[in-house]
C-alpha cells in the first residue's frame, strides 16, 4: 500500500467580511473611538467558507489535479497544506518536505536579488548552503535569468519573477510540490519546460499537488483529479472524467443569442454582435445536433466604420479543453476581405456532419481588421450539445476517442489469395 504524504480531515477555513473599518488616521480620532465603542453599535459581519469539510488523501508519487471555478477554494487548500493560513476546522498532516508556488512570487523578498532568493528559499526548505550551491546553476539556466540573478527581483518582470520561482520550487527537490497556476503566465516554451519538469518530479516519486485551468495539461499530467465546487468536494477520480463533469456544470449549453440593441451589444466603436447561433443545417433548428449532422454557424454584426475591412473567425473548443478547429473565410478570402460600408452584416460557416465528436462543444469568435488587426474577441460566444448515436457503431457502445469522429475511407484489399505454407521442418 502506498504511504499517504497528503491526508485531510474535515478540513475547513472560514474568513469573516464586511466588518471591517478603516484604521483611524491620527491618535485623536483613535481615542475618539475608543471612548464611542461602549455606545456604538456594532457592524454587522458576513462568514463565508471559502473551504469546508474537505477530507482526500495524496500518496507518494501521485499528481492530483485540482480543478474548480474561480473561488471554489483551491488557492485556499495550497494555502492551508503550505501553513500560510491556518484551519477553522479540521486537519491537514503533512509528510515530508513542502515547495509550493502559489502566486507569482510567493516567498521571495522584492529588496533581495535573485541570488539571494534562490538561498533564502532553500533555507526554508531545510537545505544548507552547500545543498543550495550545487543546484544553483541549474536553477538560473532554468529560469533563463543568468543576466539578472544579481538585481533586485523587485525589477523583474512577471515572466522572470515566475520562471525563477518555479525553478526553485522544482529544483530544491521538495517531497510535495503545490503549484497554482503556473501556466497562467508565460511564453509557450517555457510552459512545456514546466510541464516536463512536473512530469519528472512525478518520475522521481514526489507528489504533486497541480491546480490549473489548463484541461488539457491537467490529464495529461494528473493521475487522478478533485473537483472543487463552492468550497466543498463536488467529486474524485479519473481526470478525463472529472474535467468532463466539470466542464458540462460549468458551461450550461447557449446554442443561440440575440442582442437586439446595438448601444447594448456586445463589442466596441468598432464593430458589435447582433446574434449568433449554431443549429442543425439540414434539418429543423430545433433538433438536437448529433455526431452526424452538419452545423450551421452564424454571426449578424453590425461594423461600425465606415471602409473597415473585416472578416471572422471561429475558433472550436471541445469539453476537455481542446482546440479541435480554427475556421475561416480562406478559400474566398480576396472577395471576403474588402472595404465594407457601415450596416448590418451575417457570417455563415458550415461544419460538416460526421465530423465532430460527441460533448460540449464552446465557439469563440474573432474579428479582424485587415487580417492582422485584432478588432473584437467573445469567448464562448456560443456553447452547443453534439449528442451521441448509434449510426455506424455495430455492436460497441463506449466512449469514442479524440477530438474528432470522422467518416474516412477506409479499404481492405485481399493480396494474396493461397494458403500461406507451413515453415520448414526439414532436418
Amino acid at each position: 500500500m502506498s504511504e499517504t504524504m497528503i491526508r485531510t480531515r474535515g478540513l475547513g477555513k472560514q474568513y469573516r467580511i464586511g466588518a471591517a473599518r478603516n484604521r483611524p488616521r491620527s491618535f485623536r480620532e483613535a481615542i475618539a473611538r475608543s471612548a464611542a465603542a461602549p455606545w456604538r453599535r456594532p457592524e454587522p459581519a458576513e462568514l463565508v467558507w471559502a473551504l469546508r469539510d474537505l477530507s482526500i488523501e495524496v500518496a507518494y508519487g501521485e499528481v492530483l489535479g485540482v480543478i474548480g471555478r474561480n473561488g471554489s477554494g483551491k488557492s485556499t487548500l495550497l494555502k492551508l497544506l503550505s501553513r500560510i493560513t491556518n484551519p477553522t476546522t479540521g486537519y491537514a498532516d503533512i509528510r515530508g518536505r513542502v515547495g509550493s508556488l502559489l502566486e507569482v512570487g510567493t516567498g521571495f523578498h522584492p529588496e533581495l536579488t535573485g541570488r539571494d532568493n534562490v538561498y533564502l528559499n532553500g533555507s526554508i526548505l531545510g537545505l544548507d548552503r552547500a545543498s543550495i550551491a550545487r543546484r544553483f546553476d541549474e536553477i538560473v539556466a532554468f529560469a533563463e535569468v543568468e543576466r539578472f540573478i544579481d538585481t533586485p527581483v523587485k525589477r523583474y518582470s512577471s515572466g522572470m519573477y515566475l520562471r525563477l520561482a518555479f525553478a526553485v520550487a522544482a529544483h530544491l527537490e521538495p517531497e510535495i510540490l503545490l503549484v497554482d497556476e503556473v501556466l497562467a503566465v508565460g511564453d509557450a516554451a517555457f510552459q512545456r519546460k514546466c510541464i516536463g519538469r512536473m512530469g519528472h518530479a512525478a518520475e522521481e516519486g514526489r507528489t504533486v499537488l497541480f491546480v490549473s485551468h489548463n484541461m488539457t495539461a491537467l490529464q495529461g499530467l494528473c493521475s487522478r483529479a478533485i473537483w472543487l465546487k463552492d468550497g466543498t468536494l463536488a467529486e474524485e477520480g479519473a481526470p478525463g472524467v472529472v474535467v468532463s463533469h466539470y466542464l458540462q456544470d460549468a458551461a450550461a449549453t447557449r446554442p443561440h443569442q440575440f442582442w437586439p440593441d446595438a448601444g447594448l451589444a456586445p463589442g466596441n466603436d468598432r464593430v458589435r454582435l447582433r446574434a449568433a447561433r449554431a443549429r442543425p443545417a439540414d434539418s429543423n433548428p430545433a433538433e438536437p445536433i448529433t455526431t452526424r449532422t452538419p452545423v450551421l454557424v452564424e454571426f449578424e454584426y453590425w461594423n461600425l466604420r465606415e471602409g473597415a475591412q473585416l472578416s471572422l473567425t471561429l475558433h472550436l473548443t471541445n469539453e476537455d479543453g481542446v482546440l479541435v478547429l480554427a475556421a475561416g473565410p480562406i478559400d474566398g478570402r480576396q472577395s471576403q476581405i474588402r472595404p465594407l460600408p457601415r450596416g448590418l452584416f451575417r457570417d455563415t460557416c458550415l461544419i460538416p456532419g460526421d465530423l465532430l465528436n460527441d460533448g460540449l462543444h464552446r465557439v469563440e469568435v474573432l474579428v479582424v481588421d485587415r487580417d492582422t488587426d485584432l478588432v473584437y474577441r467573445h469567448t464562448d460566444v456560443l456553447v452547443f450539445e453534439v449528442r451521441d448515436t448509434p449510426d455506424l457503431r455495430g455492436g460497441w457502445f463506449g466512449k469514442w476517442k479524440g477530438a474528432v469522429r470522422p467518416i474516412l475511407d477506409w479499404t481492405t484489399e485481399h493480396l494474396d489469395a493461397g494458403v500461406a505454407a507451413p515453415l520448414s521442418t526439414a532436418p
